[in-house]
């Protein structure tokens, strides 16, 4: 298998996840594992009373590592072909603010394919995170991964 086999489905088919509920508990655990605490984030008595959004909001890098869970959740990926390895981001933008309680999911386009060797592809999607309820999505960026396919499937 090559990258020309993939190709007919560049810009063709949009994949959605499941919704996922960012609730504060979420936002909290991330807050922990990354050290960034600040306010808007964490402190509910104070958003309230100062915040522009009402409410706690996730930090962008939480809905951003969301892209991977989602990503499988939506069959993005094809994770049947082989070994995928995340390889970056292009076009990250952080476009709206996802409140404490949302619920969002990711809606998913391939956008190209690349031989980069025999047996390796990268693969790029277009993603957005959107939020429930919500008409702008909370982030939207390029996803590349590399692919590297199975013995039995190159």
């Amino acid at each position: 298998m090559n990258a020309h086999v993939l190709e007919n489905e560049i810009g063709v088919d949009t994949t959605v996840s499941d919704w996922v509920v960012v609730d504060q508990s979420m936002i909290d655990r991330f807050a922990d594992c990354t050290n960034d605490h600040q306010w808007i984030h964490v402190d509910r008595e104070r958003t309230e009373r100062e915040s522009p959004f009402g409410k706690p909001v996730a930090h962008g890098f939480l809905t951003l590592s969301l892209l991977s869970s989602l990503s499988y959740d939506c069959g993005a990926w094809p994770v049947h072909l082989g070994t995928i390895i995340n390889y970056g981001l292009d076009r990250l933008r952080f476009l709206a603010p996802v409140k404490a309680g949302s619920r969002v999911r990711l809606r998913s386009t391939l956008k190209g394919i690349e031989e980069k060797a025999p047996g390796r592809l990268l693969i790029r999607h277009h993603g957005e995170v959107e939020i429930e309820g919500e008409e702008t999505p909370a982030l939207a960026a390029e996803t590349i991964i590399m692919l590297i396919l199975d013995d039995k499937v190159a």
